[in-house]
């Protein structure tokens, strides 16, 4: 359906509201619709013909007259391209739960018909905290050594903690040599030497023998590539 417009989703919205019992206006106040039911619900949508930042922007504007505000989009259905929509359909949904605003979109198929969906109604936030995520990341937080990374984008990989103890193993055995995974641990202090060894997740070590390990070519790259960090952790 080419050159869509907000005017074409306001019938198949103003049809599902008034199924709901809604009495239905447009263009009120700046307000794309409006809709009441008996005496004080208040609903408020505004309209655009896809999900954008200013579309956001107008729902938040609208929350200062009623809690219950809605944003919708049409959403094209039987066409194969990308959209926002398709990409991020969780993060909008979680976008939008967490400023309290509801979510409507309308379905347009290539023949002009339309299906209205509600995806999310307007509700006070309360997020549900994840303590195994937390656990995480203090973790981690607390094992890196130093700081290693910029903040935001790098031409390296993220220096994490345990690529900072596969470090320090790859910096012993280039000092060493084939050395025994257990001498490894003892001798850098790094708990779990023998696994990462083992488990050879970066390509920088080699079992030469039962236990025993060497430094691959990678892994003398990587000790070019990462001397400031093997500088802070030797």
């Amino acid at each position: 359906m080419p050159n869509l417009r907000e005017t074409d989703l306001y019938q198949p919205l103003k049809a599902f509201l008034e199924s709901q019992g809604y009495s239905v206006k447009s263009e009120i106040s700046n307000c794309d619709i409006v809709a009441v039911r008996g005496d004080d619900e208040l609903v408020i949508i505004e309209l655009k013909t896809t999900f954008t930042l200013p579309l956001v922007f107008q729902g938040i504007r609208r929350q200062s007259m009623t809690d219950h505000v809605y944003l919708a989009f049409a959403v094209h259905t039987g066409r194969s391209e990308v959209t926002i929509w398709r990409r991020h359909y969780r993060d909008i949904l979680t976008l939008c739960r967490m400023l309290g605003l509801g979510l409507i979109t309308v379905h347009i198929s290539v023949d002009g018909r339309s299906r209205t969906q509600v995806h999310l109604d307007p509700a006070p936030y309360r997020p549900r905290k994840n303590k195994r995520r937390r656990a995480t990341l203090l973790s981690e937080f607390q094992r890196r050594v130093g700081d290693p990374n910029q903040g935001g984008s790098s031409r390296r990989p993220i220096v994490t903690a345990y690529r900072q103890d596969a470090l320090r193993c790859a910096w012993f055995l280039d000092r060493g040599g084939p050395t025994r995974a257990v001498v490894v641990k003892a001798e850098t202090g790094v708990y779990r030497a023998p696994r990462i060894l083992q488990r050879d997740y970066y390509g920088w070590f080699q079992r030469v023998e039962r236990g025993t390990y060497a430094l691959t070519p990678n892994g003398k790259r990587a000790l070019d590539t990462y001397a400031d960090v093997v500088a802070t952790l030797t």
